[in-house]
């Protein structure tokens, strides 16, 4: 855009100014001006306007007030304040809110004020620029999203058949007619389905909206530890729930959380413990439910403790996909829940979230 398409809005409350400007400037910016605030939001109303310039002392609404009451409605445009005074606590005032761009004291020289509109436009431009660049992103994102979606969810149809060719091996007791084969394809099927299901969940979770339903813990964690057990029957789980009060939450949400942190608990015990235990403790109140998740397995190191809720973040004990703890903490961000974590590499790991209970 030329420099005489850059579309300049003035506001002051002396007529001389106004001519003033307009005639220093009309050849280099397309000029509007305005004798007062609300003369000015008329002019905003009808035209795109790239950079304003405002009188701080104008009689009804200053400068400031003025930059300060248009900020949610018309964002875009960057402000310059013009004072003939000094106002050190309009300035700082209207610095803290963001206001405005740039302080210029009257009279203006010519030079430094066609400066500042120039610079004034180039941070315009670039606010656009970086709104469209974002907007492009979040698009191609989305798409990127959609198709490894699309793709996770055609490939579970046949890794399921494969894994139900297995159970019938299994159930015709051929499964060691070929040696370790069938327990590879077993073992490398499950790791697939469990990285496609973790994907799909991932996905799910962000443009999943939420709906609140009654939430009964005494069904949702037995459920969850029976469908996270069937192939590790070694874990024994000690359950302990008082829930006296009806609780609604994302029922979704709440199901990937507490399965993905009971799955963990499982996958991660020490392969040498006699006696692999996990602890769930429920407390359900009527502002949130707080929830306790215990292992007596490997533990995590401390240096690991910030990082574990990253995407992809991997330990060297960690076989799993590194999206597990991060859909975790997604999914609570999503239902304003929290959670917090304490380990030990002796004794195991206990996860505590809370969840608010939308009633």
């Amino acid at each position: 855009m030329s420099a005489t398409n850059v579309r300049v809005l003035y506001i002051d409350d002396e007529e001389n100014n106004l001519q003033a400007f307009k005639a220093s400037f009309r050849r280099q910016y397309e000029i509007y001006t305005a004798i007062s605030a609300a003369e000015g939001l008329k002019v905003l109303q009808n035209i795109s306007v790239h950079v304003i310039l405002a009188d701080q002392k104008m009689p009804g609404t200053t400068g400031v007030e003025f930059f300060k009451s248009i900020t949610d409605t018309y964002p875009d445009p960057i402000r310059i304040l013009l004072t003939g005074y000094t106002d050190i606590e309009a300035l700082a005032d209207a610095i803290n809110h963001g206001d405005i761009y740039r302080y210029i004291t009257k009279p203006w020289n010519d030079l430094e004020l066609h400066n500042s509109i120039k610079n004034a436009y180039d941070a315009y431009r670039a606010k656009i620029d970086l709104r469209n660049k974002v907007a492009e992103l979040e698009k191609t994102n989305d798409e990127l999203n959609r198709f490894i979606y699309s793709i996770s969810h055609e490939l579970r149809a046949p890794l399921v058949s494969a894994m139900g060719i297995v159970n019938l091996v299994k159930i015709e007791g051929m499964y060691e007619s070929s040696g370790e084969y069938w327990s590879l394809i077993e073992t490398c099927s499950n790791k697939l389905d469990y990285y496609i299901q973790k994907t799909l969940q991932y996905y799910k979770n962000n443009k999943t909206v939420s709906e609140n339903t009654l939430i009964d813990f005494q069904k949702l964690i037995p459920g969850l530890i029976e469908l996270y057990t069937y192939a590790d029957k070694e874990t024994t789980f000690t359950i302990n729930i008082d829930q006296q009060v009806d609780f609604y939450g994302d029922a979704f949400r709440i199901e990937v959380i507490l399965g993905n942190l009971i799955s963990n608990a499982i996958k991660y015990q020490k392969e040498d413990e006699a006696n692999k235990k996990v602890y769930i403790n429920v407390e359900v109140r009527r502002e949130l439910a707080e929830i306790s998740i215990t292992d007596n397995g490997m533990g995590i190191l401390n240096e690991h403790l910030e990082k574990i809720f990253t995407q992809f973040f991997k330990s060297k004990v960690n076989q799993g996909s590194g999206l597990g703890l991060f859909i975790v903490k997604e999914a609570l961000n999503k239902i304003n829940g929290k959670i917090s974590v304490s380990s030990d590499l002796a004794e195991g790991t206990t996860f505590k979230i809370t969840i608010p209970n939308v009633k």
